[in-house]
């Protein structure tokens, strides 16, 4: 995976203006910028809390989800804002009269993602200390 990676050290690059006002995460492939994305989206308990009861119902939910949380409804709006963001949450996030779902082929896309890094990494080799 990582020797995919352009080095950022030959010399063309060095002292080209555009490669050094790119942020740090830009110089990886955009298919780890992306995964990094939406892992910092559920990386937060109540995002999780948020997707596992999106993801328990067949339906959007159009009300108060602060119900089922021990969180105020500023702090409900701003995780789904998060999710929403990140892809994994579809509807409208706008306070209490939101209507929102789990996006099923994005969680799937990301649980594949996921699968397919985990095995990259946790591949054997025979120089593996």
């Amino acid at each position: 995976m990582f020797n995919r990676i352009i080095s950022i050290f030959d010399d063309a690059s060095i002292f080209n203006p555009l490669i050094c006002m790119r942020t740090k995460s830009e110089l990886f492939p955009d298919t780890l910028a992306e995964l990094a994305e939406q892992i910092k989206a559920i990386s937060h308990p109540a995002r999780l809390a948020i997707l596992q009861y999106l993801a328990a119902r067949d339906t959007c939910i159009c009300g108060d989800i602060v119900d089922v949380l021990p969180l105020a409804q500023a702090t409900v709006s701003q995780h789904l804002k998060v999710l929403k963001a990140a892809g994994l949450v579809q509807g409208e996030v706008d306070g209490p009269r939101s209507c929102y779902c789990i996006d099923r082929i994005a969680a799937g896309r990301l649980k594949d993602s996921l699968d397919r890094y985990f095995q990259d990494v946790t591949q054997a080799s025979p120089e593996a200390c």
